[in-house]
């Protein structure tokens, strides 16, 4: 027991230790302020979020593969998840989504089914809905072909269990429970028009070549496609809006209807993938090239032999295989019982966006005959 007649040594002794104690804590203290300084001014400097516009930023200009997630789920059994595009053997693009799908769903130690019929078509995806319903998958991805008629079997699944969620092409809010977008509509809408505009002077008679007109991203982006040109472009004019139904056949069958139907035609809007493509090759074949100008959505494997000889001008897209991945990474999440987060990091994809329900991946990138080569999707 310590006495204040014991040696005064001791005393100060004890004295020298606090000082020594102070000491050591003011160094640690000053060198943690010091961090955290510097990492304040790091995440002040940040942006929001991180565009990654192609996985094969990430590895290769080939493979496209994103870094690997640790598993997810920490069940005994996998999830499984339906990943259903508007159809299986509809185009490259939603091949290219489908193939990240499935990457994701082999680093998480997920079961992906990509299924839903060959074709876009809305009656034959809710049949695809009602036997996944039946075969008890966990989760349903599903790209859209109307915005209406699958919410009542996608309700019904959600009844059932099953949780579901949109890609790519967005229901009506009660269908699912939040919306996995490519872009921010209403910028890819705008960015469109600007690159038409760009390309034909801002003046002349254009078309416009969409998917269909029951697709509810195609239709969000035709609303602020019009927006743009009535605010900025007045000597632009829209001569007519067709349908390809996302057949690339029909999409230049439609292209060839367009160059005759208007001998005066300056340009041509594509707002599907195989829109430009099938643009692009119409007008080379009428001799038109350069004169007729080609902008739109579409990857750069198809628009390349066009951009290169002159026959289109600009395209627009992001990783399809991309957005396939995030998809089935963020289903994954929502099993395990989380949301996705506004900032949220995503490996292999970038920093995320959350506007309300409706998740963002990135903003749009053009391809034209520059920078073409650079990408391989």
């Amino acid at each position: 027991m310590y006495r204040a007649s014991d040696s005064p040594h001791r005393s100060e002794r004890s004295a020298r230790s606090v000082a020594r104690f102070f000491r050591a804590f003011l160094t640690v203290a000053t060198l943690l302020a010091a961090m955290l300084l510097t990492a304040s001014c790091q995440s002040g400097s940040a942006k929001p979020f991180e565009l990654v516009y192609s996985l094969e930023k990430e590895t290769s200009a080939t493979d496209g593969t994103p870094g690997q997630p640790a598993p997810s789920g920490g069940t005994e059994k996998p999830y499984k998840i339906a990943f259903v595009p508007k159809g299986t053997e509809l185009n490259d693009y939603f091949a290219y989504a489908a193939e990240g799908a499935r990457e994701a769903g082999r680093n998480l130690g997920v079961d992906v089914i990509v299924a839903g019929s060959e074709s876009a078509d809305a009656d034959l995806q809710i049949a695809s809905v009602k036997k996944l319903i039946a075969d008890k998958v966990d989760l349903i991805a599903i790209s859209a072909n109307d915005p209406v008629k699958l919410v009542p079997v996608l309700r019904d699944a959600a009844g059932q269990g099953i949780k579901v969620i949109t890609w790519d092409a967005d229901t009506e809010p009660e269908g699912r429970a939040f919306f996995v977008n490519m872009v921010d509509p209403e910028v890819l809408g705008r960015h469109l028009l600007d690159t038409l505009a760009l390309a034909v002077g801002e003046k002349g008679n254009y078309a416009i070549m969409t998917g269909s007109f029951s697709a509810a991203n195609l239709n969000e982006w035709l609303k602020w496609i019009h927006v743009q040109q009535k605010e900025y472009y007045p000597d632009l004019h829209l001569v007519a809006t067709v349908a390809t139904d996302d057949v690339k056949e029909k999409a230049y069958e439609v292209a060839k209807r367009l160059l005759a139907d208007y001998p005066a035609l300056d340009g041509i809007l594509g707002n599907s993938s195989v829109g430009p493509p099938g643009a692009a090759q119409a007008v080379r074949e009428a001799g038109k090239s350069g004169q007729v100008k080609v902008v739109g959505l579409s990857n750069p494997n198809l628009m390349r032999p066009f951009l290169h000889d002159g026959s289109a001008q600009i395209s627009t897209l992001w990783s399809p295989k991309k957005l396939g991945y995030l998809t089935v990474v963020l289903a994954s999440e929502y099993l395990d019982g989380k949301l996705p987060t506004d900032g949220e990091e995503v490996e292999g994809v970038g920093n995320i966006r959350v506007k309300g329900d409706m998740v963002i991946m990135g903003e749009p990138l053009d391809f034209t005959p520059d920078n073409v080569d650079q990408y391989d999707f």
